[in-house]
């Protein structure tokens, strides 16, 4: 049976996007991020999911990760985020007076947090969150989490659906050691690669000009200091393409003219989420 890795505990986001991805597959929680990476790196057939991005509030910030281990990318998968109030069973929400759950979660559901006037608390991580309120006990005590914490964790869910916004979603990556690439068909695929420039002025400019040239798109481009450097950066980019496109590879090899270091991250499906945008 293959193992998938995870942030968290059993409950998290993290958790039920892994179960998207294969159900069939052992499940197992790491409790940091490095922890994940560190699992794929010395274990080659086992895969990582690892949340990117959010809609709402931007990067998770795993980013230096990425370029440390440069694990393979095999599939991108944007996983629906409902955050629901988890309580203790026969809790009424005006006897909610506080509420636990990770940064994101509280930012996420702020609106509601605000209405019902409640006292915030960070948590590592949602599913902690419910865990830690089913041992207290404490009927004023709520969390900020999925559907799946609370029959995990034998609570109740109070008010569903409270995120500020519709249409949550986060983005995982899942990543592994071994490296694998899909055939190039007639399907839309994301090339993620990273790269360092060359010391010189306007580089990133100059060099972005083959993708513009060549007609390819680029979805993300961001910048992330070298160790111990805030004058030497890395650049992680994903393009829409495959990179045995003709179009993909002159672009590519136009930047590698200006690049001390460049590396391919993985070429994969695009999720249909992110098609059906």
């Amino acid at each position: 049976m293959s193992k998938i890795y995870f942030q968290g505990t059993f409950g998290a986001y993290s958790h039920l996007a892994a179960l998207s991805i294969d159900p069939k597959a052992e499940i197992l929680p790491c409790k940091t991020f490095d922890d994940c990476f560190n699992k794929a790196s010395e274990e080659p057939d086992s895969r990582i999911i690892i949340p990117e991005s959010n809609r709402i509030t931007g990067n998770i910030g795993i980013e230096y990760l990425i370029f440390k281990h440069r694990l393979n990318i095999y599939k991108e998968h944007f996983q629906k985020i409902e955050h629901n109030l988890l309580g203790q069973p026969g809790a009424k929400l005006k006897d909610i007076k506080e509420v636990y759950s990770h940064a994101q979660g509280l930012s996420q559901c702020s609106k509601f947090i605000k209405e019902n006037n409640l006292a915030e608390h960070i948590r590592a991580d949602t599913a902690g969150s419910a865990e830690m309120i089913s041992k207290t006990k404490d009927v004023k005590q709520s969390a900020i989490a999925s559907s799946l914490s609370a029959k995990i964790y034998g609570l109740e869910v109070i008010k569903k659906n409270i995120e500020n916004e519709s249409g949550n979603l986060t983005r995982f990556l899942v990543m592994g050691k071994n490296i694998s690439q899909p055939e190039f068909k007639d399907k839309t695929y994301i090339t993620s690669f990273l790269f360092k420039l060359k010391s010189k002025p306007a580089a990133l400019y100059q060099s972005l000009g083959g993708f513009a040239i060549n007609g390819v798109n680029l979805t993300k481009l961001q910048s992330y200091p070298e160790k111990n450097s805030f004058d030497s950066y890395f650049f992680l980019c994903d393009l829409d393409g495959h990179i045995e496109d003709p179009k993909v590879q002159k672009s590519l090899e136009e930047l590698g003219l200006h690049c001390e270091d460049f590396h391919v991250l993985g070429v994969f499906e695009a999720d249909s989420l992110r098609q059906n945008k």
